[in-house]
C-alpha cells in the first residue's frame, strides 16, 4: 500500500480511518438495542432516532460465501476496472460476535481454501484508484493465518 496521504476510504464513516487496526462502524439503537451495519441515524427495527456509534469486532466466522464472476452493473458499482480487466473475487457473510452478519469481499479468491465456520479477520484492501492517483480502500475479511487452508463446504438449509 502507499502512504495514507495517497489513500482514502471508499465511504466516510464506514470504518475507522486512519487506523493501525481498522474496525467497522455500526449503529446501536438506545431504544431497542438493535445493532445495524452500515450505521444509520435511525433504527431499522423500531425507527428510533437515538442511535450511537458502535465499533464492531474485527474478527468473526465465515457464515457463507460465493464468487462474483462478472463485473457488477454500474451504477451502483464504481470500480475502476472494465469488463475486460475485471477479475473475479469471493464475497461472503461473516458472522461477528453477537450474531451480526456483515457482507464483505473476501481476501481469499480460491473457494477451495474457504470453509463455512472458518475464523476470519477484517482488513483493508484496494478497491479502486481516483483520477488523481489516490488509492481508494474498502474493507474485506480474510482467513486468520492459522486457518488459511480450509476445504470448500456448503451450508445445509
Amino acid at each position: 500500500m502507499t502512504t495514507q496521504a495517497r489513500q482514502r476510504p471508499v465511504a466516510d464513516g464506514l470504518f475507522t480511518w486512519p487506523s493501525e487496526r481498522p474496525r467497522l462502524k455500526a449503529a446501536e439503537c438506545a431504544d431497542c438495542g438493535m445493532i445495524s451495519f452500515p450505521a444509520d441515524t435511525h433504527c431499522v427495527r423500531c425507527g428510533g432516532s437515538d442511535c450511537r456509534e458502535k465499533l464492531l469486532a474485527d474478527r468473526g466466522t465465515l457464515w457463507t460465501f460465493t464468487t462474483q464472476d462478472f463485473r457488477p452493473p454500474s451504477p451502483p458499482y464504481d470500480g475502476s476496472d472494465t469488463a475486460q480487466t475485471f477479475e473475479p473475487y469471493t464475497v461472503g457473510y461473516v458472522e461477528l460476535p453477537g450474531g451480526l452478519r456483515v457482507e464483505a469481499r473476501l481476501t481469499e479468491p480460491d473457494v477451495n481454501r474457504l470453509t463455512i465456520g472458518q475464523p476470519m479477520r477484517m482488513t483493508l484492501v484496494p478497491y479502486s484508484v481516483d483520477p488523481d492517483g489516490t488509492e481508494v480502500l474498502t474493507f474485506a475479511f480474510g482467513p486468520e493465518p492459522e486457518h488459511e487452508h480450509g476445504q470448500h463446504e456448503t451450508r445445509e438449509a
